[in-house]
């Protein structure tokens, strides 16, 4: 590993985000980013089991200053910030017709607000150090939409429009 700066891995406690902070773990110290903690903290552990360095932080990614101070936690763990991979999303499916506000809100705060922060807290960093990578994890579904999900497909279209715009 070197002195290779960190990974930060959202939606880190389980599935493809734990899978994803594991195999980056071959390569960088990583920062297992969840809203479960104990899960956060899970994956981390299976990663120092395997012989690589992580912490799991429980982190709420769609809370700008939540986000802004578990970067800063970041930097003083492991120095520098070399990878981001955006994996965090949630899905509240439903007709548009019955959609709840507070169902539209969640999934556009997490898939793409969050994105936006974690983006935000590392990339000045990053630029920097004139190197860095930003990994968005988006969906077909950004592409194509999808009957019962306007607001999925309304935050994985926005991602792309980010990765895009930040490329």
């Amino acid at each position: 590993m070197g002195d290779r700066g960190a990974a930060i891995v959202t939606g880190g406690a389980r599935g493809i985000g734990a899978a994803v902070a594991k195999a980056l773990a071959r390569e960088f110290p990583v920062a297992v980013w969840d809203l479960d903690a104990p899960g956060a903290e899970r994956t981390a552990g299976e990663i120092h089991v395997g012989g690589g360095r992580a912490k799991g932080w429980g982190v709420d990614v769609g809370d700008y200053d939540a986000v802004q101070a578990a970067a800063e936690e970041v930097f003083k763990t492991f120095g520098a910030v070399e990878a981001l991979v955006n994996n965090a999303g949630v899905t509240r499916d439903g007709l548009f017709m019955r959609m709840r506000p507070e169902d539209w809100d969640l999934v556009l705060r997490v898939n793409l607000t969050g994105a936006y922060n974690c983006c935000k807290a590392v990339v000045r960093q990053m630029q920097k150090a004139h190197k860095g990578r930003i990994v968005n994890v988006t969906s077909v579904v950004g592409l194509t939409g999808n009957v019962g999900q306007a607001n999925y497909a309304a935050s994985k279209s926005g991602l792309l429009g980010l990765t895009k715009s930040l490329a």
